[in-house]
């Protein structure tokens, strides 16, 4: 339970300061980054009255939040160039795919954005687990059969007296109505199968044919399948429904954030060198198209680059931020998508995941474009030792082994899954993976309870250079962390000039 995140917390990030429209007034900042931190940053700040620039070193806005479409290329360092081939209207999100329902903030920039959501079906009780040696089980029956024994279990253990320590009386009698209508079972307290798993006979008109579950499975059949216990993958509090997801893929809000901003973002621009002075920071980059020079200096810098990324830019931080800088381990993560027919909805599946185990993890469905002919089929995403692996891969084993995946699921279809493409985030330029892992090398949990002395050092300001970035948040995997982040960073920021305020002369305009 604790591997599935089901005990971890959510915590809060510092809020966005309420400034005046003219607060910045006179005063610049640059932006190093135009992923969602970057962004949402650029447009509070541009909301406060700064003048604001932003620099991007891809040819896109909106940084891991990244979608792919026909025609796009995938670079990956090391790698042949991908040309992604896939049918008319189809889109892969190499990067965030769902948002939650209590991610506010995000839903809150969709909304003052423009940017329309639509529900993303994170589980399909029609969705498989899938075992190594290719046994599966429908999530229904994996979920409801499981159910049904641990309820017979504790019914049989209450009656023959085994709790008399731990229950009353009273609560013997609240209990055992309770586990009779959770596990399904019948008037003597056993398991012998539930509707809730499906059908064993379907139910048709007058008396031809009378609903009838079906047998139960077996305990140890159950247990044997080692991918059970993602049969708990919704109850996390990350995943549980209602999910959403913006209408036509991830970057939709990028590229909401992008048409909101008075200055064009600067793309293509290659940070080189940060200065970071008594007065003003001052940024040289190299524009990648024409490799000219160009440099830019403002009041004040919020710098979202990844910190694998920006250990390679010649910066002038304390030794003791350069270090914790230089120090940050990044994860690893894949993912490998088929454009396909959407042979899984006439299996009963409309969105959701089946969870497969091994260096692909799992099959997910796509939520859009219901009942359509082709839909993005994602075969493989991995995280951790696991993804670290499959990506030393050639890519085009790592998408033969993601069809191989499909096909022992969907015996049949493997062969289905046309124009693969793979990414592997640590081979991403401008990324090199796609979240941090603070507790590199030592015990700690990931998500919710962060707290290391390099994490709390770059969370503070380094003279007038702001750090942001969901790397920066308790999650780090999340989209909603990148805007915590930046909310804070405007706050940082704002503090910044007011103290600049106390000990530097008022400057009176001619």
């Amino acid at each position: 339970m604790q591997a599935l995140g089901l005990f971890g917390n959510i915590a809060a990030a510092q809020s966005l300061p309420s400034l005046p429209r003219n607060f910045g007034s006179g005063k610049s900042v640059v932006v190093l980054g135009a992923g969602i931190a970057g962004l949402t940053a650029a447009y509070e700040l541009q909301q406060a009255g700064y003048t604001v620039h932003v620099l991007e070193a891809r040819n896109r806005v909106g940084g891991r939040s990244w979608t792919v479409r026909d025609g796009d290329r995938i670079v990956m360092n090391g790698e042949a160039d991908q040309v992604a081939r896939f049918s008319e209207g189809a889109y892969f999100n190499a990067g965030p795919a769902r948002i939650p329902s209590f991610h506010e903030r995000l839903l809150g920039y969709c909304g003052k954005l423009g940017v329309p959501l639509e529900v993303e079906i994170n589980s399909s009780r029609g969705a498989y687990i899938m075992g190594g040696d290719g046994r599966k089980q429908r999530m229904r029956v994996a979920i409801n059969d499981t159910r049904g024994h641990i309820a017979e279990l504790l019914t049989k253990a209450v009656n023959q007296g085994a709790l008399d320590q731990s229950l009353t009386p009273e609560d013997k009698a609240a209990l055992l109505p309770f586990l009779k209508t959770y596990g399904d079972l019948d008037d003597k307290g056993g398991f012998k199968g539930t509707l809730r798993s499906g059908f064993k006979t379907y139910p048709d008109a007058g008396v031809r044919s009378f609903a009838a579950p079906p047998e139960a499975v077996p305990l140890r059949d159950l247990l044997a399948n080692e991918q059970l216990p993602a049969t708990l993958f919704e109850d996390n509090v990350y995943m549980q429904a209602t999910m959403f997801q913006p209408v036509g893929g991830m970057d939709r809000i990028a590229a909401g954030f992008q048409r909101a901003l008075k200055r064009p973002v600067i793309l293509n621009a290659d940070v080189q060198r940060v200065r970071n002075g008594d007065r003003k920071v001052e940024v040289a980059f190299k524009d990648t198209r024409t490799g000219a020079m160009r440099s830019l200096s403002a009041d004040y810098m919020v710098c979202t680059i990844p910190f694998p990324v920006l250990a390679k830019v010649d910066c002038d931080f304390a030794p003791p931020v350069a270090q914790a800088i230089k120090n940050v381990v990044y994860d690893h993560s894949n993912k490998v998508a088929f454009d396909a027919p959407r042979f899984w909805e006439k299996d009963q599946i409309f969105g959701g995941i089946s969870f497969v185990g091994g260096d692909t993890s799992l099959v997910w469905y796509p939520s859009a474009g219901l009942f359509s002919p082709r839909g993005m089929l994602l075969a493989c995403y991995s995280s951790g030792e696991r993804a670290a692996r499959f990506a030393q891969l050639p890519i085009a084993e790592q998408v033969e082994r993601a069809r191989a995946v499909v096909e022992k699921l969907h015996p049949g279809h493997g062969g289905e899954c046309a124009n693969g493409v793979a990414v592997n985030w640590n081979k991403i330029p401008y990324s090199l993976g796609p979240w941090p892992n603070w507790y590199a090398g030592m015990a700690g949990r990931q998500e919710g309870t962060i707290d290391t002395d390099p994490y709390r050092l770059l969370n503070q300001p380094a003279g007038r250079v702001i750090f942001a970035g969901a790397a920066l948040s308790q999650t780090p995997g999340w989209q909603e962390g990148a805007i915590q982040s930046a909310h804070g960073a405007v706050a940082d920021l704002a503090n910044l000039q007011r103290a600049d305020a106390v000990t530097q002369p008022t400057r009176i305009a001619a």
